[in-house]
């Protein structure tokens, strides 16, 4: 009786990396903040946020009821939101980009 060779796989020394997901901070409409609060807000917390996309912003969470604000990793998507949501405004709970 022959048995057939055992052949082992070759091990590949490549590291295969996984990248975390991003997140959004979404700000919702409301009834109670002005444009002007949202802006100023968004310009405060949110890193790199401009005047002009500010109030852009703020009028599409106005016309509709919703704007993504900010798109990366959780940690400062968690800093973000708490931020803004102690400034008063409100937001959709944290979710997966």
């Amino acid at each position: 009786m022959s048995t057939a060779p055992t052949v082992t796989p070759e091990r590949s020394n490549q590291t295969v990396r996984k990248t975390y997901p991003n997140y959004k901070v979404i700000v919702l409409n409301d009834d109670f903040n002005t444009f002007q609060h949202v802006a100023e807000c968004l310009v405060k917390y949110i890193p790199g946020m401009t005047g002009d996309l500010a109030w852009d912003l703020t009028n599409q969470v106005h016309y509709e009821g919703q704007a993504i604000v900010w798109v990366g990793p959780q940690e400062p998507a968690e800093l973000y939101h708490q931020q803004l949501r102690r400034a008063g405004l409100t937001m959709a709970p944290l979710e997966a980009a």
